[in-house]
């Protein structure tokens, strides 16, 4: 089945189009897109590492969960979605923090990804052996402790997706949790 994507303008305002991916990739038009964090209670982050076949950033740590917001769907919707077919963990609305958005434009080869993001925090301890994989996405998770992230943030994104803006609101979320303590 292919994905539908409702094309926005540059404000992030609905312009009434409906695409599909493939269309929004090639016209690289505006369309939505999410990144969720989960954090445990000793404020490691769980990463997925994108499977080899990915075209994008294939074999590459990334955040936990994430994608496009699909036609009709809101950002907060589309992370429930997305947590459960990458990773079988089922996320509720009101474990969700919106930490914030940007746009980002992405071209890699010929797909031109315009988006803008919603990024998510959510506070929970998982046991990441009991995490359900999809294959064809996800090749593993793993836990990382901060420190290692924004290290690996500050050195070109050493290992981890260079996706614009995603770990730059993660350290923001940090310096803002470091604070409250």
């Amino acid at each position: 089945m292919e994905e539908l994507f409702d094309v926005i303008n540059q404000k992030g305002e609905y312009t009434g189009r409906i695409e599909k991916r493939d269309v929004c990739h090639k016209e690289g038009l505006w369309h939505k897109a999410v990144a969720m964090f989960i954090i445990n209670s000793k404020g490691q982050v769980l990463l997925q590492r994108r499977s080899k076949n990915k075209k994008l950033w294939p074999d590459m740590l990334d955040m936990t969960a994430g994608g496009h917001v699909l036609s009709g769907e809101f950002g907060f919707e589309s992370i429930i979605r997305e947590s459960k077919e990458e990773l079988g963990i089922d996320i509720k609305r009101e474990d969700m923090i919106f930490i914030g958005s940007s746009l980002s434009e992405n071209v890699k080869g010929d797909i031109i990804n315009k988006h803008l993001n919603e990024y998510y925090i959510v506070l929970k301890d998982v046991d990441e052996t009991k995490v359900k994989l999809q294959v064809e996405e996800v090749s593993e998770v793993r836990w990382m402790d901060k420190d290692e992230i924004i290290e690996r943030v500050k050195n070109h994104y050493d290992g981890i997706t260079d996706k614009e803006g995603c770990w730059e609101y993660l350290v923001k979320y940090y310096e803002w949790a470091d604070k409250k303590i």
